[in-house]
């Protein structure tokens, strides 16, 4: 199938604000690319391109005094299936872990492991081990955790959505990724688009979503504690230790969010 994604972002600067972008389909996606989501700025100023130590595909600007209006639109090919449920694959020996999955296992901004450990020794110490006890924290956050965009909070952590039982789909990513790290399970953040394919469509504005990928037999497989059920048409953006390392925008200075649109839905097949 093809899958048309894109986004309108518009902000009011007071003054020239140097921003850090992450918009842009993953460079691991560029082949699926059937029409590039190059970003287009109005009014029409530089924009460098860079790979961030993640190999994201990021973007640096100065955005102008006054209003300035960032967009894009991409045509993406997909296989149109359902993602792999990956309950039967093993978990490593830390040992036995490839040198670059090690940070993954490391309390980061949002996912306190310090503070999570006892707790999740305690709720999956017993489960079987590998996917399987990857998909109990999933269970477990899924229902723990009260979805609604009235509870959003940029600055709330793993152990805060514990205590808060309510978030959005970056909080459940957080919080499963902390169970998971305490559990010698490597975790990594993921955002990109997501959207009602195969699902009966809702009402509600689109937004980026968020999910997190675990390691296991030798590869990264994803999980959405959100949702909880495999998706067909997820589109990756970014992947990180945590939202701190896939801020759509990271702005160097005053601004205002004047508008915010998100879009993703299929347009046919390939």
């Amino acid at each position: 199938m093809r899958i048309e994604v894109g986004y309108e972002l518009i902000y009011d600067c007071p003054q020239p604000t140097p921003m850090v972008l992450m918009l842009s389909v993953h460079p691991s996606r560029s082949a699926d690319l059937v029409v590039e989501d190059r970003l287009v700025v109005d009014p029409p100023i530089p924009v460098h391109e860079y790979r961030d130590s993640f190999g994201n595909g990021c973007m640096r600007i100065v955005a102008p005094t006054g209003r300035v209006r960032l967009s894009a639109r991409g045509v993406v090919n997909d296989p149109g299936s359902a993602e792999t449920i990956a309950v039967d694959l093993p978990q490593h020996a830390i040992e036995d872990l490839p040198d670059d999955t090690l940070m993954f296992l490391l309390a980061s901004r949002y996912c306190e492991t310090d503070r999570l450990s006892d707790i999740a020794w305690s709720l999956f110490g017993k489960a079987p081990s590998g996917g399987y006890r990857v998909q109990a924290i999933c269970d477990y956050v899924h229902q723990h955790i009260a979805f609604g965009y009235e509870h959003a909070r940029t600055s709330r952590t793993a152990w805060e959505a514990f205590c808060d039982c309510t978030g959005v789909c970056r909080d459940y990513a957080h919080l499963a990724v902390a169970f998971c790290r305490c559990m010698n399970i490597p975790a990594r953040y993921c955002t990109g688009y997501l959207g009602d394919i195969g699902v009966p469509a809702t009402d509600a504005s689109m937004d980026f979503a968020a999910w997190f990928e675990a390691y296991l037999g030798g590869a990264w497989y994803t999980f959405d504690p959100r949702n909880n059920v495999p998706r067909i048409g997820r589109v990756l953006i970014a992947r990180g230790r945590d939202a701190t390392d896939v801020a759509i925008a990271t702005t160097f200075g005053p601004h205002r969010l004047a508008s915010f649109t998100v879009r993703t839905h299929e347009i046919g097949t390939c």
